[in-house]
């Protein structure tokens, strides 16, 4: 009893320090019960609608975990990626690199449920961070607890997102991008590991097959060359074997020489990145712990204070 206590409170340390230590500009208006009496049913609420979201769909899994990573990396997690093009403006979602996402009507729900129960309480961006840890768990990966208290951004410009790191970028390259968010290396391949999950489009691939023949597998180049010869552009395929089950397949797949992406199998081509591929793939509850650091690191990029944020009464529209 007394070895179980102690390791219930080691653990409980750990996860303090884990959020304490990746606090960065704005982090220290988040806390774990920021939602505790204005609104103490919302984790329950976003975990019931993302359950039920991925056993209906189980590709929403990656869809919602893509939603979170594409707004954080875009003038911060301010759920600037849910709102809606005008007229006079081109929001983030209609950007190109963002066409293809997926779970906003997931997020909608949510976010209705929410305003039925607690109007005016819960951001966008909390519930975006929630949802994405949610779907990661329902796929089979790790639960961890994610601070609250985000406040949601009043701007979004396609523009914008050519902050997101392209799919045929070098380990260097996204080493660099990456730090200047605040990210170590072991956060950069921790969070690439994302691709557990999820598919990509042939026109993010493709060059791999005419430039990159020398570390791409030649059965999965085959498959790839057929499967973009007769669906185009638009066609798609796999990040790994196991596309719906969040696990560390995606590092076993690297090291064969069967990433999708450039941006992919370069985390084994370089020997930069290549020792924490090695890792992962070796050790999937190392690979576990690396990512939630990195998540919990990634939900607290720039985040919007006072009133340069808002609470959105519909996550699709300023207020």
């Amino acid at each position: 009893m007394r070895a179980a206590a102690a390791k219930n409170l080691v653990r409980l340390l750990i996860m303090v320090e884990v959020v304490v230590g990746l606090a960065g500009p704005g982090a220290a208006a988040l806390s774990m019960d920021y939602y505790g009496m204005s609104c103490p049913f919302t984790e329950m609420v976003v975990m019931s609608v993302v359950n039920q979201a991925v056993m209906d769909d189980p590709t929403l899994a990656a869809g919602l975990l893509r939603l979170h990573f594409h707004d954080c990396f875009v003038q911060g997690c301010d759920a600037s990626v849910l709102i809606d093009s005008t007229p006079g403006n081109t929001a983030e979602k209609d950007a190109p690199a963002n066409k293809s996402l997926r779970g906003y009507e997931v997020i909608d729900r949510i976010k209705q449920i929410l305003e039925m129960q607690c109007p005016g309480v819960v951001s966008c961006a909390d519930i975006l961070a929630l949802a994405a840890r949610d779907a990661v768990n329902m796929a089979g990966g790790p639960y961890y607890g994610v601070p609250v208290g985000r406040r949601d951004g009043t701007r979004s410009n396609a523009a914008d997102t050519i902050a997101l790191p392209a799919p045929t970028l070098n380990a260097t390259t996204l080493i660099q991008l990456f730090g200047s968010h605040g990210f170590t290396v072991q956060d950069l391949v921790a969070l690439s590991g994302g691709h557990t999950l999820g598919v990509a489009h042939c026109a993010s691939f493709k060059n791999r097959l005419a430039t990159e023949t020398t570390t791409l597998d030649a059965s999965l180049a085959s498959s790839l060359s057929s499967t973009c010869s007769a669906g185009g552009d638009g066609a798609t395929a796999t990040f790994d074997r196991t596309s719906n089950w969040f696990d560390g397949v995606y590092f076993r797949d690297l090291q064969r020489r069967r990433g999708l992406l450039t941006s992919d199998q370069t985390l084994f081509e370089s020997a930069e990145t290549q020792r924490m591929v090695n890792m992962f793939a070796m050790n999937q509850a190392y690979f576990f712990f690396a990512f939630q650091q990195g998540m919990l690191k990634m939900g607290q990029l720039d985040l919007k204070e006072g009133t340069l944020g808002e609470v959105r009464t519909s996550c699709r529209l300023v207020n």
